[in-house]
This record gives C-alpha cells, structure tokens and sequence, in this order.
C-alpha cells in the first residue's frame, strides 16, 4: 500500500493479511482526505484511528500534517506489522499505539481528538456502541460502514458510497 499525499507521499507500507483486515482504497482514502480537508485545517490536530488495521488512515493522517495519531488494535498479527510501520513515520510525528479492544480503549481516553475514524469490522455490530464510545473524546468522527447505522446524537455532515462502503462523516451537535 502507497501513501497517497503529503510528506510521506509514494511511500509504502505492509498490509495486514487480508483475512485479517480490509485496508481502506487510496480512491476512498483520498476522497475522504479530500473531505475532511474542506471541514477541518489539519496542522496542529489529533487523529484517533479506533480499528487500525493496517494503519494506513493514520499514516495519511500524518502525512496530511496531522501531528498526534492515536492507534488501536487487537489483532496481534496486525498489531505486529502496524508496529513496523509506524517506526517509519514515528520520529516525525508523536505515534501512540495501544493493542487492544479500541471500545475499551476508547472509554478510557480522556483527551479530545479532532478526529477519530471509525472502521470496524464490517458485520460486528459495534457501529454504534463505537460512536458512544468516542460521544465525549470526539470532535469529529468518520465512519465506514457497510450497513445502516443509527445516528441519533449526532449530526450528519456529509455522507457519500463507495462501491458497498459509505464513508459518514459526523459531529456532536452543539
């Protein structure tokens, strides 16, 4: 997988066997960039990658000029390898990996993230359990689905379908 804008731009990093993650395409990852650019200035913000998988949401994330990236994972294969990618990137940006279930994670945190991006497992059902996890740490959320989700406390801000994924992109009303 490339690294598709930014500092990091070209370069490459190891994906996870895909039985064990789905890594988002470079077309959804730089339409959602492209996106979240037009909400959001990036320089000086946190990103939470809730699922990390292989951790290419977060790299971007860097790469675009966000400056904190919080990852985590359960999966100790995907963990492994998400652990040699970010010693690639790590000595520019503050990387925070934690292995283990990102809703206990989550429910843990106590700063604000600017955003948090939310891919879990397609067909888990914890869509929404994820978005009362991060309700109080998130100032804007992502989420990739596969299936409809309730977004009650939430407001829609822009919703677009990509093949049978729709990225959402969310915040807390005021």
């Amino acid at each position: 997988m490339i690294i598709t804008a930014g500092e990091f731009k070209g370069q490459k990093i190891v994906a996870p066997d895909e039985k064990i993650t789905r890594p988002t395409l470079s077309k959804v990852r730089m339409a959602v960039f492209n996106t979240l650019q037009a909400l959001i200035d990036f320089e000086g913000k946190s990103f939470y990658d809730m699922y990390a998988g292989s951790g290419i949401m977060g790299i971007e994330a860097l790469s675009r000029g966000f400056v904190k990236l919080v990852a985590t994972e359960k999966n100790p294969k995907a963990a492994q390898i998400l652990k040699n990618n970010y010693k690639k990137f790590s000595s520019k940006r503050l990387i925070d990996f934690i292995m283990g279930d990102a809703l206990k994670v989550a429910a843990k945190q106590n700063e604000k993230f600017d955003v948090v991006y939310i891919d879990p497992p397609y067909f888990s059902g914890v869509y929404e359990t994820s978005l009362d996890a991060v309700k109080n740490i998130a100032r804007l959320v992502i989420l990739e689905h596969v299936v409809d989700v309730d977004f009650t406390d939430w407001e829609v801000l822009k919703q677009k379908t990509y093949g049978g994924k729709t990225i959402t992109f969310l915040k807390r009303p005021d």
